[in-house]
């Protein structure tokens, strides 16, 4: 499955992006989706995972401001983002599995690249 990532940009503290991450190649609906988000010199760190069955997980530090859905119509996943934080500000990627997926970066097959979220104080 191929990921392309979207919807990045340059907002203020407070302020909202809804993050969009097309698939081809297989449906999402079999698989186990995940975003991720890179700062820089930071390691890259779990945000927010959807599985096939509606479940969805949070990291603590957006839980309450993010919400991840998915489109399976239009094989699409989201990451809404509200009140948003400069310690936000990261680069996005969002990811599937077949199996497991979750929290854990390593349980992920495929990977798209990023798309940029600065978030200005």
């Amino acid at each position: 499955v191929q990921l392309q990532a979207s919807g990045g940009g340059l907002v203020q503290a407070g302020g909202s992006l809804r993050l969009s991450c097309a698939a081809s190649g297989r449906a999402i609906s079999g698989y186990f989706m995940g975003w991720f988000r890179q700062a820089p010199g930071k390691e890259r760190e779990f945000v927010a995972a959807s599985n096939w069955l509606g479940g969805s997980y949070y990291a603590d530090s957006v839980k309450g401001r993010f919400t991840i859905s998915r489109d399976n119509g239009k094989n699409t996943l989201y990451l809404q983002m509200n009140s948003l934080k400069p310690g936000d500000t990261a680069s996005y990627h969002c990811a599937a599995d077949s199996a497991r997926g979750g929290t854990r970066e390593g349980a992920y097959d495929y990977w798209g690249p990023g798309t940029q979220v600065t978030v200005s104080s």
